[in-house]
């Protein structure tokens, strides 16, 4: 179903078009999160420590063509909103190829340089062949991932958050029965994981592909659109790669902060590994949410809607405070057992450095909240360079003070956990600043025209 954001109820249409990709998001994590679960439940803590490391890793990576199709999507969202269909399927000719060939570049490298990669993450000798056998596996999902992000955010640049659900939900069954079956059945180790990650991913990458080209006609690009328009791909690559930076450098500076992890050693590494995922789940809903925004601001803003754009602001800022209300309260009160679905009772050190992590992050979603809505904002009306800045200070300061304070020993690994809110909150504060300034700017030209 194609929804329309430029008009109807606001508070409706963004619901109803952020709670499929909400759900979808949480979806996909659970791609990494069956992994840690089976490796942590039946491969033992090295294992654990060494699938979780990866996932950082993997996050980054993803981020960099994640980033490429979200800035596609809101150049989409934005002639989607003007009614602009041919200029559209231009931009979809134009900017497939151009990430494609990222993602096969950054494929290739990634292999060449995997050891490389290793030594810097300061990953321990005990670990080295672990992460390096999952890694090599999992390296291979990389183009099927793309092929998923790509059509999913073609679609809900139309006002489609449902189909990119379906095969998520259904890939993700799979890959938790293909997890249980590699590992336990075939005894196939970490790789087995990896292993069960990619098929998986190949079947959502490949399936939203031929679902959109043979269901979704009016998107079907045709010998016409098919050239290589110099003006679409300056438009797209300032909307994409702006965005990729903005997502890569996100998790370049939590895959710095990784390295730092790694120093304190197995216990600390491990509990990282079980308590980012249910961190990450947590506050999935108000990064969808942050997304749902910027495909509605973005439609608005290319059919020339500020007022209904203004109206959005205040209703989306009402939802992810309500959002990040009750996601706090439901990880501050089951910190302990959300632990215990990756970890055994008995590991009880790694249990209480994990729960120490859940108790500090969920204190401050609000801040994540907020700062996933300036960034769908300043994306949307062809500003992504001020969400490149936003994260910049908010990653730079996190990796500043994770190094800075976990080296006073009166403070050590909390000095991590703690870097984080303070991160969010300066670059919340920045962001807000900004757009009251750019606000009273337009409100005095206005006031001088008159």
């Amino acid at each position: 179903m194609q929804r329309d954001l430029t008009r109807g109820p606001i508070a409706r249409g963004l619901l109803l078009f952020a709670l499929p990709l909400m759900a979808g998001n949480l979806l996909q994590q659970l791609y990494n999160v069956a992994d840690t679960w089976v490796v942590g439940r039946f491969l033992g803590s090295d294992a654990l420590a060494a699938v979780g490391s990866s996932y950082t890793l993997m996050t980054f990576l993803t981020s960099i063509f994640l980033g490429l199709c979200m800035g596609s999507g809101t150049a989409f969202s934005i002639q989607y909103g003007r009614r602009d269909m041919e200029r559209f399927k231009r931009s979809l000719f134009v900017s497939f190829l151009l990430i494609a060939g990222i993602t096969l570049l950054l494929t290739v490298l990634v292999f060449v340089l995997l050891d490389w990669i290793l030594l810097l993450m300061q990953t321990p000798p005990e670990l080295m062949a672990l992460m390096r056998q999952y890694l090599w596996c999992i390296f291979w999902g990389i183009p099927a991932t793309f092929l998923y992000n790509y059509f999913a955010n073609v679609l809900r640049s139309v006002g489609n958050s449902a189909v990119p659900l379906l095969f998520l939900a259904i890939s993700a069954i799979m890959n938790i029965v293909l997890d249980l079956v590699f590992v336990l059945v075939f005894h196939w180790g970490v790789a087995g994981a990896a292993i069960a990650t990619v098929i998986s991913q190949y079947f959502s990458g490949i399936g939203i592909l031929l679902y959109t080209l043979l269901r979704f006609p009016d998107l079907r690009i045709h010998r016409r659109h098919m050239r290589w328009d110099l003006k679409i791909l300056k438009e797209i690559s300032h909307f994409s790669f702006l965005t990729c930076v903005q997502q890569s450098v996100m998790n370049l500076g939590i895959l710095m902060v990784q390295g730092c992890i790694n120093s304190f050693g197995t216990v600390v590494m491990a509990a990282f590994a079980a308590a980012v995922k249910i961190d990450s789940f947590a506050y999935m809903p108000v990064q969808d949410f942050g997304n749902a925004f910027s495909t509605y601001v973005a439609q608005n803003y290319g059919a020339g809607q500020t007022d209904r754009i203004r109206k959005g602001i205040r209703t989306a800022f009402v939802c992810v405070l309500l959002f990040c209300i009750l996601i706090t309260s439901l990880v501050c009160l089951f910190a302990r057992p959300l632990m215990l679905i990756f970890v055994d009772a008995s590991e009880t050190a790694i249990l209480d450095v994990g729960v120490q992590y859940l108790y500090i992050e969920a204190s401050f979603y609000i801040g994540i909240g907020v700062l996933f809505m300036l960034y769908g904002y300043y994306r949307a009306v062809g500003r992504p360079g001020i969400s490149v800045v936003l994260t910049v200070i908010s990653l730079g300061t996190r990796v500043v003070l994770a190094y800075t304070l976990s080296a006073i020993p009166a403070i050590g690994v909390i000095g991590i956990w703690i870097s984080v809110p303070i991160g969010w909150f300066l670059a919340d504060l920045t962001g807000i600043l900004l757009y009251r300034h750019t606000m009273s700017k337009k409100h005095v030209g206005k006031s001088e025209n008159a």
